[in-house]
């Protein structure tokens, strides 16, 4: 785990190949299969089946009530890196590095450039999503090693 300014990654080796995780990011379809935080409910309607640079995806959320975000990519590598934001300007961005092992994955949440960055200080935001990261990346190694 390591920390910047207003980011905070996790990192897990998996043992599958870089394109095979990448293939599980891209697919926003299988995100609420692989979502720790368990906010994460359903891809909305008019979601692309693939995610690439510039794409726009909506997501049906719950953290207490429903609520639905609608995402951007704004960092996209194939089978390196792919990060994506909304409205409020805080990324969620995935890095790939094959290892022996397989993939070691980075994920980061980074709110440098949040449109309230304060708001998610003073409501412990990054502290949560650090232990919602570290789920999430159990369960994307449980989907692409099984």
């Amino acid at each position: 785990m390591s920390e910047g300014k207003r980011a905070i990654s996790v990192e897990r080796v998996v043992a599958a190949s870089p394109d095979a995780v990448f293939d599980v990011l891209a697919d926003p379809r299988r995100h609420a299969e692989i979502d720790g935080s368990g906010s994460v409910k359903k891809v909305r309607e008019g979601t692309p089946e693939r995610l690439s640079l510039g794409a726009h995806f909506g997501m049906d959320m719950r953290i207490a009530m429903p609520y639905h975000v609608d995402n951007e990519v704004v960092e996209f590598e194939e089978d390196k890196r792919i990060a994506w934001r909304h409205m409020g300007h805080h990324i969620w961005r995935y890095e790939l590095e094959p290892v022996a092992e397989g993939t070691r994955v980075k994920e980061t949440f980074d709110w440098a450039h949040s449109r309230a960055p304060w708001a998610l200080e003073l409501l412990r935001v990054p502290q949560r999503n650090r232990k919602a990261m570290e789920s999430t990346l159990v369960r994307l190694a449980a989907v692409v090693e099984s």
